[in-house]
């Protein structure tokens, strides 16, 4: 999967921008359930935010590139405690990137 350019991360932050986070990672860090709700949502919405708890065994960076890894997601943005991810829908893909 090709890497983002800048143009297609500030294009995805806009829009993510007024997101709620659908995924939350505890105490536990990312597990394979994480995952699992990762997945799931990513293929319903292709952009989703994840909120990294205080407690996550993994740096918070850390934490949003092993979700984009284990996903085959791009990390388009992490502020804060949260994180932004994207993945081109399969099947009837909504969000269109910028070249």
């Amino acid at each position: 999967m090709a890497e983002l350019s800048g143009k297609q991360r500030r294009h995805l932050r806009a829009l993510g921008h007024h997101l709620d986070p659908l995924v939350q990672v505890g105490h536990e860090g990312v597990s394979e359930a994480v995952v699992r709700q990762a997945e799931q949502q990513l293929e319903a919405h292709e952009l989703i935010k994840i909120r990294i708890g205080e407690g996550s065994p993994q740096d918070r960076h850390e934490a949003a590139e092993l979700l984009a890894q284990k996903t085959g997601a791009h990390v388009a943005q992490v502020l804060g405690r949260t994180a932004l991810l994207y993945r081109r829908r399969k099947e009837h893909p909504q969000i269109v990137l910028p070249q």
